[in-house]
């Protein structure tokens, strides 16, 4: 095992198997969190060096609670496990959506972050880099930017979600600041994966993202931290 540890959820494809890959080369021992036991070993074998299998459905309390119980120390968690269930406004998404969505975004984030607390606090340098989207910016819904139509209130479930767990990294970034902690949300940008049909079709490189999320995961002492940032390393407005 390397000195340095991570674990990014839902690692076994897309954008965070692009950043447990770049962990490893920087000599992380990776923990490549997956639902799918299969899925998430061949993702291992892909990354080869440093990185490990570890089960994990964030959305089952007693499988984190497992999961956790296999980590002793751990130095950054990667918490980029999402989905988007469609791109429905909200008039025209049902609650069962809402709550599916929210479900892996938001609680099975919480639930993860808090089970590998322990595990974190015995890091001198614990980071946490929460996925987030530029979608979920509300500055960027009620504005014009580069990423969709201003008042489009597209993909409702989704887009909200991700604005929660922006208040979220606010929240553990203040109360976790004494403790040497650096939290901080990135906005990936559209990208080339299975997370939507749109995004599979017309989305960029997802190396660029997981390069963007390696940045906040290495950050130095007196980086930032309760902060939204682009994949280039810019801030994005709340």
């Amino acid at each position: 095992m390397n000195e340095r540890t991570a674990l990014v959820t839902g690692a076994n494809k897309g954008i965070g198997k692009h950043i447990a890959r770049l962990l490893a080369a920087e000599g992380y021992t990776v923990y490549v969190g997956s639902r799918d036991a299969g899925r998430g070993q061949q993702a291992v074998e892909e990354i080869s060096a440093g990185a490990r299998l570890l089960i994990l459905d964030v959305s089952d309390p007693d499988g984190i609670e497992k999961a956790a119980a296999q980590v002793d120390q751990l130095d950054v968690l990667v918490n980029n496990a999402g989905v988007a269930l469609s791109l429905d406004p909200p008039a025209a998404t049902d609650v069962e959506e809402f709550r599916r969505t929210y479900e892996i975004n938001v609680f099975g984030t919480v639930a993860v972050t808090n089970a590998f607390l322990p595990a974190l606090r015995r890091s001198p340098h614990p980071r946490i880099v929460n996925v987030s989207s530029g979608t979920a910016s509300l500055t960027w819904s009620t504005n014009p930017n580069p990423q969709f139509s201003p008042g489009s209130g597209t993909a409702a479930a989704y887009r909200s979600s991700k604005a929660a767990l922006n208040a979220l990294t606010v929240f553990y970034a203040q109360t976790l600041v004494a403790d040497g902690f650096k939290v901080n949300a990135l906005a990936p940008g559209a990208r080339a994966t299975d997370l939507t049909p749109r995004a599979a079709a017309v989305g960029g490189d997802p190396v660029e993202a997981a390069q963007g999320a390696l940045h906040l995961a290495l950050l130095s002492d007196d980086g930032p931290t309760g902060g939204f940032f682009s994949w280039d390393g810019t801030l994005v407005p709340w």
